[in-house]
């Protein structure tokens, strides 16, 4: 496996994990694919927290990566859908026989320190850290608190997924400081134009 990159370029503000996941993908925020590789999926994973750091991935291949994509682009049409007032009803089949498979299961073990600190109790499998996943969307579904928080971003180009904890639930883009502020800054620049501009005195 390639070595890993690093995560600076990961954003776990969606208030999800499932909506995590599918902010790697193509489109999300104007971003190009950031699941390009194992090293990349790898990354994701200790960095999401579905593995603790240090956790032994070596057999992550190319089956992985294509199934946490599949994963995500089926999450993204089911989650629309449910925005949309459709349903998804394969997708959301899918959803529930990744969900059936065991988490992965925990470990409190002592560090060189004699800190606690959480472990694998086996090396992961693909389908056991899928099955986190395919959870956390089958909660954020069946949790109606949850899922009338869940909102797309109203940034320019920008489709992430997010949920509005917001009191009055009047958030309007997934982030206030990223999205947020880039129609701050564009508002600015209209009114700059916008005083700029000529007056018209053919009336």
């Amino acid at each position: 496996m390639a070595a890993v990159r690093g995560s600076c370029d990961w954003r776990f503000d969606s208030g999800r994990l499932c909506l995590d996941l599918v902010a790697t993908g193509i489109g999300t925020s104007g971003a190009c694919e950031l699941l390009d590789g194992t090293d990349r999926l790898a990354d994701w994973l200790v960095a999401a927290g579905l593995v603790p750091k240090g956790t032994c991935l070596d057999a992550l291949d190319e089956t992985w990566l294509l199934n946490f994509r599949l994963l995500r682009t089926g999450v993204d049409r089911l989650l629309t859908a449910e925005l949309g007032g459709r349903g998804a009803d394969g997708v959301l089949e899918r959803v529930n026989e990744l969900a059936a498979v065991p988490p992965p299961g925990l470990r409190a073990v002592r560090a060189g320190n004699g800190a606690l600190v959480r472990t694998l109790s086996a090396e992961p499998e693909c389908g056991a850290l899928l099955a986190a996943v395919a959870r956390d969307v089958v909660e954020l579904l069946t949790d109606p608190e949850a899922r009338a928080g869940l909102r797309r971003c109203e940034g320019d180009n920008c489709r992430r997924l997010y949920l509005d904890t917001s009191r009055g639930r009047r958030r309007r883009w997934c982030s206030s400081e990223v999205c947020g502020n880039r129609e701050r800054v564009a508002r600015h620049r209209r009114r700059v134009a916008a005083l700029a501009a000529p007056a018209d005195v053919s009336a």
